[in-house]
């Protein structure tokens, strides 16, 4: 829809206007400007700024929005002056690389890599305020971490070449977010594209007469040989590119992420909302993606150029940060506990409208990695569920633990090597946590664990964003004990010769893939199959169809193609399967959470989860709702919609 310009600029006229009276003239006000959901008040008096912080923030509660202060480019200044005056600013402790600090001239920002980033913040942001009072530079602090990541290094570096095009991309977006309100809101709409009664290609469409957004779009990685199966039931040409306000990312998984790139394939150039792990993360599992199927002779219909695309128009969000995507809907993400920056979404809509709470994927209790997501929310009226073990209850962590300390004790005691094939995220440094803390509490004897595949880099980002990990690992790392730079780890890069890796008995090999769909874990499977002494571990799920499901399943014969000649491998070794260590809520969990949850919902829609499993769990929580003792003063409307299905929350005004 084209609407006239003069319509368009009424609200941004009106937000100038509110600030044109209430910001101090001390501040010398240069210009008043619109970069994504931020307002920016770029000042030429930068001494002022600590002075006026107080008012800024006051100003910013009075118009309910985000507002940032920036020195205008003549009030900076020059790099190499700069850049000492930030190091007297800094205290020692923050050992600040000063060949770290970089400029980014365009947006005015300043990136500080430090060991102790939070001594650049100071208490209260007060030192990180001085800095850009003292310099005229917006300080932004990075972790200067001891498992360097590639990716991220070449995300900042295609940042810094790209910012003019950023800042353009950021005012566009703004003028789009902060357009007038024109139609009288008094609906929301909420279709199902993916990731209903089925697990895989989530996808939500939220609309209202005024904004579209989509919450994730993901690809079923199990269903690439089927279209129809593997992507989001989503028609580009219907969804009008041009008119989508937002896509939101709740976490990196390629069930959640993986179709994103098509978007920017097909012309849209508005703004993906995540977290900063999943930035990275999601940049590392969409590239694997397109690197594991262009090997295996297929196409995927985007690539790597769609990807660095995405990752360019991607707007960073922090845990219980407010930000509008929309002239009528606001962002704030929580800390899901499912995955490194996982995220529970919250949209308020229609300035208090309709409120809707998206799981995404989420655990609701703390495991060694994360803490249990959130349940608390200014308000609710909708909540969005995942149900993928709505019929399942798992083993405890505790039990899961003990479980895979024996199995590698006793591995150990027989002098064989004990195979873990992971996932890249999450179970990979869950796994290594456990391990490395088994062995400093000789719970096991100290052995090398070799590390492969995927796992080292995402484990790199782990170390970059410590902040988003349960309290315990936070603090363990900030006291300087980083259990993922453990000496027992041996991390293994590039061309190895993994028959030597195996003859180092006894030892642990962490490997992708998880699922043993390819990767370094099936070529050392072929290599300790059959030796009666070592172990195969499995702690994630093994999909229908995969090898390692096969395997858990009981198929001891792996037939294989070498050099043109048919060999058949028997698998002799032990196999185990753990089932306690998933990122998932159980179905003791989800029905607590529903339980939990404050304030309580009038609607529930059940998504991600097989159909027993969606049904299992509309069943439970229709009981539990109606105890007298759950906190359900009404019982909620309960919807299990398919896919393509739309539930209309109308709300009357």
């Amino acid at each position: 829809m084209t609407l006239p310009s003069d319509i368009l600029d009424k609200n941004r006229k009106t937000l100038v206007e509110l600030l044109l009276k209430e910001i101090p003239p001390e501040l010398n006000l240069a210009s008043i400007e619109f970069e994504g959901p931020e307002i920016v008040l770029y000042v030429n008096n930068r001494q002022a700024i600590v002075k006026f912080l107080d008012t800024i923030k006051a100003i910013a509660k009075k118009i309910r929005k985000r507002v940032v202060v920036r020195a205008s480019p003549d009030a900076r200044l020059p790099p190499e002056e700069a850049k000492k005056k930030i190091l007297e600013l800094v205290p020692k402790d923050a050992n600040v690389d000063p060949n770290s600090i970089v400029f980014d001239e365009t947006l005015g920002e300043v990136w500080i890599k430090a060991e102790k980033p939070g001594a650049i913040v100071g208490k209260g942001n007060i030192i990180r305020h001085f800095i850009l009072a003292e310099t005229g530079w917006r300080p932004v602090p990075q972790r200067a971490s001891p498992l360097e990541s590639k990716m991220l290094n070449t995300i900042m570096s295609n940042m810094l070449k790209q910012s003019k095009y950023r800042l353009e991309f950021l005012r566009r977006v703004g003028e789009r977010i902060h357009r007038d309100v024109i139609f009288k809101n008094n609906y929301v709409r909420v279709t199902a594209l993916g990731g209903f009664m089925e697990v895989g290609r989530s996808a939500i469409l939220v609309e209202t007469k005024e904004s579209r957004v989509l919450l994730d779009l993901g690809i079923n990685v199990g269903a690439l040989h089927d279209p129809l199966k593997a992507y989001p039931e989503i028609d580009l040409d219907a969804i009008r590119v041009d008119e989508l306000d937002a896509v939101i990312v709740t976490h990196s998984h390629l069930d959640h992420v993986g179709v994103v790139p098509l978007l920017y394939k097909y012309g849209y150039r508005g703004p993906t909302y995540m977290t900063k792990p999943t930035r990275e993360l999601s940049a590392i599992m969409v590239q694997d993606l397109i690197q594991v199927t262009r090997r295996e002779g297929r196409d995927l219909p985007f690539g790597e150029k769609d990807l660095s695309t995405m990752i360019l128009h991607t707007i960073p969000v922090e845990y219980d940060e407010v930000t509008d995507v929309a002239p009528d809907i606001k962002l704030t993400m929580y800390n899901a506990g499912h995955i490194l920056g996982s995220a529970i979404v919250h949209l308020h809509i229609g300035m208090g409208l309709h409120n809707i709470v998206y799981t995404g994927d989420f655990k609701y209790s703390s495991t060694r990695l994360l803490d249990k997501a959130v349940s608390e929310f200014p308000r609710v009226e909708t909540l969005i569920i995942e149900s993928t073990y709505g019929a399942t209850k798992q083993q405890s962590r505790q039990a899961a633990e003990q479980q895979l300390i024996d199995i590698v004790k006793r591995t150990i005691e027989r002098r064989g090597v004990v195979l873990i094939p992971v996932f890249a995220v999450g179970r990979g440094q869950e796994i290594m946590v456990v391990l490395n803390e088994a062995i400093e509490k000789k719970m096991i004897p100290p052995v090398n664990i070799y590390i492969e595949g995927l796992i080292n880099e995402v484990t790199a980002i782990h170390t970059e964003y410590p902040e988003y990990m349960s309290k315990s690992l936070r603090d363990a790392i900030y006291r300087g004990e980083n259990p993922f730079t453990s000496e027992h780890f041996k991390i293994i890069e590039g061309d190895v010769g993994r028959p030597d890796i195996v003859e180092d008995r006894p030892s642990i090999i962490m490997a992708t893939s998880g699922m043993l769909t390819g990767g370094p874990a099936v070529d050392y499977l072929r290599l300790i199959a059959s030796d009666e002494r070592s172990s195969l571990v499995f702690v994630g799920y093994q999909a229908e169809g995969t090898l390692g499901r096969k395997i858990k399943d009981g198929m001891r014969e792996i037939t294989n193609v070498v050099e043109g000649k048919v060999e058949v491998l028997k698998i002799n070794l032990e196999v185990h399967s753990i089932d306690g260590f998933s990122g998932h809520s159980d179905q003791t969990e989800l029905v607590r959470y529903v339980l939990n949850i404050k304030p309580k919902p009038r609607n529930i829609i059940l998504n991600h989860g097989e159909p027993n499993a969606i049904y299992t769990f509309a069943r439970l929580i229709s009981r539990a709702v109606r105890d007298p003792s759950s906190g359900y003063q009404t019982v909620p409307n309960i919807f299990t919609p398919s896919i393509l299905d739309s539930v209309n929350l109308t709300v009357s005004r």
